[in-house]
């Protein structure tokens, strides 16, 4: 099996996906990319997975663009340097469509096509070490196919000031843009995703994948028609039924878990 996306599971619906270049510090090339599509196409299908998890194997999360694959590329003739362009796009455009909660477990530093994956995950937690970049215009190129994602989690203000100076940030400027949402100590960051997803699974499994979807529709500025049938139809699911139940008896929901000693 390729190893270059790692991929594991467990009894709770919670998938850890993990880059797997880490002697080339989990540069994305073709191969790793299409690896990773493949990945959360069949996660995109799945029913029983409610969290995914994304992260890297060894001390950097992502160090963007394989620049060994860009040459190659630019050398490429016309169609196959536009597919692998494309091929970026593709990804990010897979991981912010993807009707699971993701959660962007960065463990080290990243760069360029790196920060767009973070960008276009739900949520993101950070090692406070992390240096971050969108480093292209020092290589005569552009972060083009990841700037919507980008733009998105941090205003076209701030894009720009990172995009066309290229400077390196920490994590902790990178919270305060909105890059990443909580900055933890290495030997806090597993606890801290693990706070997360718990507080995840509290959530209705529908609610969750229908929450993605409305925010999607928000982002295209949102038709209060389409908003306003989406919320009465979850109310009126099984789902909704159970959740208001549970409030009203003062219990917990059926998807919810006993709790774990360590929330006790």
């Amino acid at each position: 099996m390729n190893d270059l996306v790692l991929s594991s599971s467990d009894a709770r619906g919670v998938t850890t996906l993990t880059l797997n270049r880490p002697e080339q510090r989990n540069a994305l090339d073709g191969a790793l990319i299409e690896t990773l599509l493949e990945r959360l196409e069949a996660l995109r299908l799945d029913t029983e997975t409610r969290v995914v998890v994304l992260t890297g194997a060894g001390h950097v999360f992502c160090a963007g663009a394989d620049l060994q694959w860009m040459r190659d590329l630019a050398d490429a003739d016309e169609a196959t340097n536009v597919a692998g362009a494309r091929l970026i796009g593709d990804l990010m455009r897979a991981l912010s469509t993807l009707p699971q909660v993701t959660i962007a477990r960065v463990q080290g530093s990243a760069f360029g096509g790196g920060l767009g994956i973070i960008a276009a995950c739900d949520i993101a937690i950070a090692v406070g070490d992390a240096q971050m970049a969108f480093s292209e215009v020092r290589l005569g190129l552009s972060p083009a196919t990841i700037g919507p994602v980008v733009v998105s989690a941090i205003g076209l203000r701030a894009a720009r000031r990172l995009f066309l100076t290229a400077e390196r940030i920490q994590a902790l400027e990178a919270m305060r843009l909105g890059l990443v949402h909580e900055v933890v100590n290495v030997d806090g960051l597993d606890s801290a995703v693990a706070r997360t997803v718990d507080m995840l699974l509290a959530a209705g499994p529908e609610a969750l994948r229908a929450s993605k979807r409305i925010l999607t529709e928000i982002g295209r500025d949102g038709d209060p028609e389409i908003l306003a049938a989406a919320l009465a139809c979850l109310r009126a699911s099984d789902e909704g039924h159970e959740g208001l139940a549970a409030f009203f008896e003062k219990r917990r929901p059926a998807w919810q878990a006993a709790p774990s000693p360590r929330n006790a």
